[in-house]
């Protein structure tokens, strides 16, 4: 077998030098999958993996589902690499696909898509007050153990089109470009429900 993902993989195999596969871009990844080296496919999708069923796991809301889910995406993935832009972050269109696969699961099961959850007349009543402080909440409020408990309820309570930008944004580490692409949103939509969503949890956390 040829390739560098091969060579990496019998060093790998081999305990040589453990973690040296971790080098390599998607982008290169992808590249020397095309070629034809098989092992750089389970480089990518074992990188991949984690990450995209947690993010299925939390729209979904149960493992099984969300297995299903991981697993058409990693199919639909492989099916399409060849349409991948290798000058582009894989990152967003892995997880594109994968928000896709929630969309229909959700749709086959006629459950309430993402998009027809947002910001309807209601709650943009409801956020109207809220603006007037649209100082932001510090990202830093994510890694503060003693308002965790506190926090996730909080999310917990809001519609999921902000919790899509809040999770994307904080747990995935998508910039606002990248969950415009993922989710096929205009830029400033997206970066209009990441300040509802902060303005809310201020509210919310400030009237606990």
């Amino acid at each position: 077998m040829s390739g560098i993902a091969t060579i990496l993989y019998h060093i790998f195999k081999n305990n040589d030098i453990l973690y040296l596969v971790q080098e390599l871009s998607d982008p290169q990844l992808v590249a020397e999958y095309l070629s034809g080296d098989q092992k750089a496919l389970e480089f990518l999708f074992s990188r991949w993996l984690g990450p995209i069923y947690a993010f299925l796991y939390r729209r979904l809301g149960n493992a099984p589902d969300a297995e299903d889910a991981a697993q058409e995406t990693f199919v639909k993935c492989w099916r399409n690499l060849k349409k991948f832009d290798q000058t582009k972050s894989f990152k967003p269109w892995i997880f594109r696909i994968a928000h896709n696969t929630a969309v229909d699961f959700l749709r086959k099961k006629k459950m309430p898509v993402f998009s027809q959850l947002d910001s309807g007349a209601e709650e943009a009543e409801r956020f109207e007050e809220t603006l007037a402080d649209p100082s932001p909440l510090p990202a830093e409020l994510y890694e503060r153990k003693n308002l965790a408990e506190e926090l996730a309820r909080a999310v917990a309570s809001l519609a999921p089109a902000y919790r899509d930008v809040l999770f994307l944004h904080y747990n995935d580490h998508l910039t606002f470009q990248e969950i415009a692409e993922t989710l096929d949103e205009p830029l400033n939509t997206v970066k209009s429900r990441h300040l509802r969503a902060l303005v809310a949890l201020k509210k919310l956390l400030r009237a606990d």
